[in-house]
């Protein structure tokens, strides 16, 4: 399972997970705490669990920039 302890710890993790709108690659945003595509524009939370949520209807706005 992923989780944001080891999305932190190993960021290896990363290369497994991909948008699931685009397939494009996700990177860790620290503040608040999501997963990027910048290739789509789109940032995916956590849940309090720690547990990413990459569902299209969950996923915010994000610029590229503001990382």
């Amino acid at each position: 399972m992923i989780h944001l302890s080891n999305v932190s710890s190993k960021p290896e993790l990363l290369d497994i997970l991909a948008c699931p709108e685009c397939k494009g690659p996700l990177k860790a945003l620290s503040d608040p705490r999501r997963l990027a595509c910048d290739r789509c524009r789109r940032a995916y939370p956590f849940s309090e669990d720690g547990i990413p949520i990459l569902l299209p209807e969950e996923a915010e706005h994000h610029e590229p920039d503001s990382d």
